[in-house]
């Protein structure tokens, strides 16, 4: 059994979330750790897979939305400083494909989720290390995880929608 340790100079997890039914707002996360135990090739016999971000490294590129996504409107990170991941199994569709299934937790809220994940391939780099990279899209609904806040528009809809679409593209390195 082998242990991938994430790369995180090379690995983002993203979001993405409609804002006022007319446009995309996209931020990401800059503190998390993913964790992999298996063996060589990382998902095809993965054993565990386990992600810790912490909320209040959430970033979208304005202070005073991220200063709301921080409060209690949203994340309260201070009452609730981590979003954890773990998985309860991976299904390989094909060599490139996989799903990933487990429990998401937020803000002491667990709901089971499925990811698709894509394999980019195993190689070494310039000082030898064996190196594996991955990209994982999901899409969740944010008030299934107690993250209602909300505003109706004059014209029809609301400020933020529901869903909350990710991307996170991650590079491993074997330990």
């Amino acid at each position: 059994m082998a242990n991938w340790n994430l790369d995180s100079a090379h690995s983002e997890i993203e979001f993405k979330v409609k804002h006022m039914m007319i446009s995309t707002v996209k931020g990401h996360f800059e503190n998390f750790n993913v964790s992999v135990e298996n063996s060589e090739d990382v998902l095809d016999a993965a054993k565990h897979v386990s992600v810790e971000i912490k909320a209040d490294s959430i970033n979208t590129k304005n202070s005073q939305r991220d200063q709301h996504l921080k409060s209690e409107d949203f994340f309260a990170v201070s009452q609730f400083p981590d979003i954890k991941f773990v998985s309860t199994g991976i299904e390989k569709i094909d060599d490139e494909e996989f799903k990933l299934t487990g429990n998401l937790t937020i803000k002491e809220v667990t709901k089971p989720v499925t990811f698709d994940v894509e394999f980019g391939g195993i190689g070494k780099d310039p000082w030898g290390n064996q190196k594996a990279g991955y990209t994982v899209k999901g899409k969740i609904n944010r008030n299934d995880f107690g993250l209602t806040w909300n505003a109706a528009l004059e014209t029809g809809g609301v400020m933020v929608s529901e869903d909350v679409k990710f991307q996170a593209d991650l590079q491993f390195v074997l330990a």
